[in-house]
């Protein structure tokens, strides 16, 4: 019997899904038979997103705003299932330039918005026979240095922290997992990796010699939220197409199997 993964009838919450790896997710969910909600600061394009998803303009970071979008959610379509936290980024910049403002304003949009989310959609799963999943959505950054944007990686590392404090607090009837990206294609991309011989040595440093795309990303989401994941919570799932090749490899004779140009290229 083939697997597959078929979430009709299953409604999905997803944050800042107009755009980038949002985008991704909202669509992978669609191919999966969802109904998708997505919010953001401002109204998207005529045309960016599909007919069939609701759209909310709020503030994320906003607990009050937040509340609002699930009590709306839940009047119009009954019930939430899957909960994706998406929202976030950071601007690029060293560490001691930032204000106390910017630090706050990228902890609650890369965290606390995340936290937000999760305790609104709480009471809503745990009334539900079959309750929910929440998936938050960090980054490499949250596991190993992250220069220049050094308070994002601090607060996806929380929310990983938060991930798996939450999987033991609401388990059995809430599961709530992450999926940690690397590089990812996204519209942006060309504007943070530089014209397209940059962008090139950028890939050759993922063993997997290119970036993700946001679908491959929302396809990791489909999957945690489906019940091919029934035993999963607490994880944090990475998706990163085998990370970074180490440094020394470049500069190690006996390397030669793995392909040293391509790693010198990369360095």
């Amino acid at each position: 019997m083939p697997i597959t993964i078929d979430l009709t009838g299953r409604v999905v919450l997803i944050t800042g899904g107009a755009r980038g790896v949002g985008a991704g997710v909202v669509e992978s969910f669609l191919a999966a038979g969802a109904a998708v909600e997505t919010c953001g600061r401002t109204q998207p394009g005529t045309g960016v997103l599909p007919p069939s998803v609701g759209f909310t303009e709020l503030d994320v970071r906003d607990d009050e705003q937040v509340r609002g979008w699930v009590a709306g959610v839940v009047e119009r379509r009954g019930r939430i299932d899957v909960a994706v936290n998406n929202a976030g980024g950071s601007p690029f910049g060293p560490f001691e330039a930032g204000s106390a403002r910017y630090q706050r304003a990228v902890t609650e949009l890369n965290f606390l918005s995340a936290a937000h989310v999760a305790r609104a959609v709480h009471p809503v799963m745990m009334a539900q026979e079959d309750g929910g999943s929440i998936i938050n959505v960090t980054s490499i950054s949250a596991r190993r240095p992250s220069p220049g944007t050094a308070v994002y990686g601090a607060a996806k590392a929380a929310l990983e922290s938060l991930t798996g404090s939450l999987a033991v607090e609401w388990a059995p009837h809430i599961r709530v997992n992450a999926v940690s990206c690397g590089l990812v294609a996204t519209e942006a991309a060309a504007d943070h990796y530089g014209d397209e011989e940059s962008y090139a040595r950028v890939a050759a440093t993922i063993p997997r010699g290119q970036l993700a795309v946001p679908a491959e990303i929302g396809s990791a989401c489909v999957l945690l939220a489906s019940g091919l994941a029934s035993h999963i919570t607490g994880a944090v799932l990475d998706v990163d197409g085998g990370g970074e090749w180490p440094a020394f490899l470049a500069h190690t004779p006996n390397a030669d199997f793995l392909k040293p140009n391509r790693i010198k290229g990369a360095l």
